[in-house]
């Protein structure tokens, strides 16, 4: 949705002044009375002046009875959404609508914010019940280890096996730690250190217990014993 500018919107709203100014200016008649024909009456004399005077006390009675009938109309707008006197009734009106528009568009940011928040928190929350589960199996999930590399498994026991490694792929755990890698001490918990002559650099010489890790957050290092180059 395109942002809404609401001062571009409405730089080519008239206001009342301009379009009383081009009333005047198109308005062909004179501005004094007439008469039936559409010439100038003048106004000296006293049938002119009766007539004032009986024009002004029509006025005052007319503007008597108006003030007397009670709040103008423009009085009842008044409250939620004051009126700009110098707007015309389109230009009023589209006034409120860019209003509302520019209302409706913060409402609708500070909604995908809050969704924006809400996904974050609930990513969050999924990450730490995985964290949990695979935090209480993994005394379990070391006993299949050792079996799986000292003795031989029969086939319902493999496909147990399986199914537990399945699942926790499917929640992004992945399982770490092997023979031959290069030691990495923010991967690895060294539980001893083994000199060897063979080594150029510190490796990976046995896995005591797999690591495991969601994405790059390490939920456990992997305990290996490594074999490092003679000094």
């Amino acid at each position: 949705m395109p942002q809404f500018d609401k001062d571009d919107y409405l730089k080519d709203i008239p206001d009342v002044d301009s379009l009383n100014q081009e009333g005047k200016s198109s308005d062909p008649r004179p501005d004094g009375p007439v008469d039936g024909s559409g010439s100038p009456v003048s106004q000296d004399g006293p049938e002119n002046a009766a007539g004032s005077q009986t024009t002004d006390t029509t006025s005052g009675d007319q503007t008597g009875d108006a003030s007397a009938s009670g709040p103008s109309p423009d009085g009842e707008n008044d409250g939620d959404s004051p009126q700009d006197d110098s707007l015309t009734p389109l230009g009023q009106a589209k006034k409120e609508a860019a209003d509302y528009l520019e209302a409706l568009q913060r409402e609708r940011a500070e909604f995908v914010n809050f969704r924006n928040r809400s996904a974050k928190e609930q990513e969050r929350f999924r990450q730490h019940g995985i964290i949990d589960v695979l935090t209480a199996l993994l005394p379990a999930l070391d006993d299949i280890d050792r079996i799986r590399e000292h003795s031989e498994m029969d086939d319902s026991f493999k496909a147990v096996s399986s199914k537990i490694d399945k699942a926790f792929e499917r929640f992004g755990v992945e399982k770490f730690g092997e023979k031959g890698e290069e030691f990495d001490p923010t991967r690895h918990e060294a539980v001893l250190h083994r000199p060897d002559d063979t080594a150029t650099k510190e490796t990976v010489d046995a896995v005591v217990e797999a690591g495991y890790r969601i994405g790059d957050r390490v939920i456990r290092a992997a305990r290996v014993v490594v074999a490092s180059p003679k000094s």
